[in-house]
Order: C-alpha cells, then structure tokens, then sequence
C-alpha cells in the first residue's frame, strides 16, 4: 500500500508518490488523452492522492483530462496546479519586476481559469510556475494569493523553483507567505538538501520534489546512442557529449545500488529519504508508467551505506528541465 505524508503545514494528506501530467501536455513529443485518461485512473486506483499538474501543459489540456478522470470516477483527490508567467518568459532576468510577471489582477484570473478547466471547487495547492529571488520582497503577488485563499478558491500557496537555485524561495519562506516548494531533485541533483530543506523544515513548508528521474535518465534506460521522438525537448538538451556524460553519471549511481531493486525504486526511495519531502512528483502517460511508478516503493530498501554514497555523489551539471 502506497504511504503517505502530511504536505507540510497545509495538513492536506498526500500520497508519497505521486502524478505529474506535464507529458501528457505533449511536451515530450506526441500524447494520447485516451492513453493519458487511463493512466490516471489506474495511478489512482493504486492509491495516488495528489495530481500536479499547471495551465501551460499543453495550455490547460492537462488539466482538462484532470476534470475529465473525476467526472468518470465520480471523485477527485487533491491537485496541485501552477500558473505561468503573463510574460511566458519561463526564467526572467534578474531584476524583472514581479508586476510585469505576476500581476495581481493576473494571479486571480488565473485561479478561475484553472478551476473552471479542473472542474472543481478549490485548487488545494495553487502555484506560481516561476520564481525570482528578488521578488521574496515584494507584497502584491501575496496579497492576490492570500485574497484567493480567504475566498476559498484556493487552500495553499506554492511556488514552483528551478533547479538552478533551490533557495531562491527561503525568503518568502522566512516571512509566512509560502505553503509549498516545489523543486527538483534527485540523486544527480541533490543541492535542496541543503539550500532549501533546512528553511522549509524550520517553518513546516510542504515540498513536493520534482523530476525524480532526472527526465527519464534515472530509468537507466538511455544509452549512449539513444534517440529522442520529434517534439521531445530532451533531444536538443542531451546533445553533443550531454547524454554521454548523463549515461556514464547514471553507471555510478547503479554502482552504488546494485542490482536488488529496479533503479526506478532507488531513485524514489532516495528522495523519500529525506523527511521534509512530503511527496515525489512522477510523470505519467500510460498505464505501465503508472503501475510502475506508483508500486516501485515496494521493493527492498536502501541501506544506510547506500544512501550515504548516493549523498556523496559529485556530479556534474546537467541542463535544466525546461518545466
């Protein structure tokens, strides 16, 4: 049975594993919305309480195949869900005013749009898909939030990190403002650990921790000479010696695993190691993803040996996901 975890000071209850539908927007080359449907049903069925998902995938399509599952089902089960930047510059330079990004006016709006698409009541966590450092400053980006959740369209506020700083959210952190993290990390990218979980375990800030699997990598089924599919954002960002070097780093990882466990359950069990994750967003597109993901924990655990070498890991730089 799939456990689960408080997601931080929301007290909304979350399964440890969870669904993230970005693929299913069609980001990662050609999606299936029959496929996708039910693949959601069976992540679901096998205990998923928590679906992530944001208006730019696939400009709501995910969300809409969200609302759609919950129709079919008769339920529904709580939703993260994040809203892009009114620039859809997806990394703002330092020194971009939050206005121009994330107007008030903006943040409101979109939280209508997305409960409208989701077909519910309240989005239990609502997001902003980028963030700055320099805005941890400003008030008009929260104020709009904090309005929204005393309307109660909204249960919690989040902000979505890239990866490239981790931290870059402890301010708000510090000031109260901010429910949720989410980031990525993963066993080639560990420096939340140390940059963001101190801060958000200090003020009981939900983290929900994103590209588990290094965007497939951590499957270990790429090679040296794997081809990505038209429209897949992986084929020009794994170019030249990049998928060379991801494959030689993901060697010493199974190095360090062995072969006891699928690396897919390693890969999860490492996240999950640390207790200020309160769940791990997996994608998911069929229902062999979804069976696998949401029953890899099953497998036997890290041992404390183990899980020591993966944190000592130096690994090189790998480019960001585009998300």
């Amino acid at each position: 049975m799939l456990g689960t975890r408080v997601l931080g000071r929301t007290g909304i209850e979350v399964s440890e594993v969870s669904v993230g539908t970005w693929a299913m927007g069609s980001e990662w080359g050609l999606s299936d919305d029959e496929a996708s449907v039910r693949a959601l049903h069976r992540a679901l069925d096998l205990g998923c309480t928590l679906l992530d998902t944001a208006q730019a995938y696939g400009d709501h399509r995910s969300e809409r195949l969200i609302a759609r599952v919950f129709r079919e089902r008769g339920s529904s089960v709580a939703v993260a869900t994040k809203l892009p930047p009114k620039t859809r510059r997806w990394a703002p330079p330092p020194g971009t005013p939050i206005a121009e990004v994330y107007p008030p006016e903006y943040i409101l709006e979109g939280a209508d749009l997305s409960l409208s698409h989701l077909g519910v009541d309240v989005i239990d966590v609502y997001q902003l898909h980028t963030w700055l450092e320099d805005w941890n400053e400003t008030d008009e980006w929260f104020e709009a939030m904090d309005r929204l959740k005393r309307q109660g369209k909204i249960r919690a506020i989040g902000i979505s990190v890239r990866d490239g700083k981790p931290g870059e959210a402890n301010g708000s952190i510090v000031k109260g403002r901010v429910d949720t993290v989410q980031v990525v990390y993963n066993i080639l990218f560990q420096a939340p650990r140390k940059e963001l979980f101190p801060v958000a375990r200090a003020h009981n800030v939900g983290i929900l921790a994103r590209v588990p699997l290094a965007s497939g990598a951590l499957t270990g089924k790429f090679r040296r000479d794997t081809v990505f599919p038209p429209g897949d954002w992986r084929a020009q960002a794994f170019a030249g010696d990049t998928l060379e070097r991801l494959v030689a780093a993901v060697e010493r990882v199974k190095a360090i695993v062995g072969t006891e466990a699928p690396l897919l359950t390693r890969a999860l069990q490492f996240i999950l190691a640390d207790p200020e994750v309160s769940t791990v967003i997996t994608g998911v597109r069929t229902v062999k993803q979804a069976e696998e993901n949401l029953t890899a924990l099953a497998g036997p655990a890290l041992t404390e040996a183990q899980l020591s070498a993966l944190r000592a890991l130096e690994l090189p730089r790998f480019p960001a996901s585009p998300e």
